[in-house]
């Protein structure tokens, strides 16, 4: 009885693997692609202020992007400002922007990190120490109370790349 159990078992397993290898092939010959490409999840590469902050519809640029100054500065970008659609023109009202603080990590180092990552567009530094990484068109400032400040890290970021 044993021998028996053990032949139908493997005559069970057999028509598995040859029914899903058929099933495979008819599927590449109807013209279906099966899913062989993932998508990074670049998600555990920040965290977020408070629980309200809405970051699901991140692109995956922009998450490649806060992954990228995790990776430079050594620790997680804490999301304090993500989708908010109610934001005028801003590239927060797209889902495109999101506003960062990294705790342990000055400023300026923030800002060397966020300048190299591929894909930026927008990078912002407000007084509070909070910096605004985007992916819309390229561009930079400092924005303090309705002024521009000159000699904050940002404007030393400029000179920098100009002379590299």
């Amino acid at each position: 009885m044993r021998i028996f159990s053990r032949v139908a078992l493997a005559c069970l397993m057999t028509a598995s693997v040859v029914l899903s290898a058929i099933s495979a092939d008819a599927a590449d010959k109807s013209g279906k692609r099966r899913g062989t490409t993932f998508k990074h999840d670049y998600s555990a590469a920040y965290t977020v202020q408070r629980v309200s902050v809405r970051t699901a519809c991140f692109p995956e640029k922009l998450e490649a992007i806060l992954a990228h100054i995790r990776a430079k500065t050594g620790k997680k970008p804490m999301v304090t400002s993500g989708h908010r659609p109610r934001s005028g023109t801003s590239q927060h009202s797209r889902c495109y922007a999101a506003d960062i603080r990294v705790p342990g990590v000055s400023e300026k180092a923030i800002l060397a990190a966020a300048a190299g990552a591929p894909g930026i567009g927008g990078i912002g530094r407000y007084c509070n120490g909070i910096v605004h990484v985007d992916i819309g068109p390229k561009r930079r400032w400092a924005h303090c109370g309705g002024k521009s400040k000159g000699k904050g890290g940002l404007a030393n970021l400029k000179r920098h790349h100009r002379r590299g």
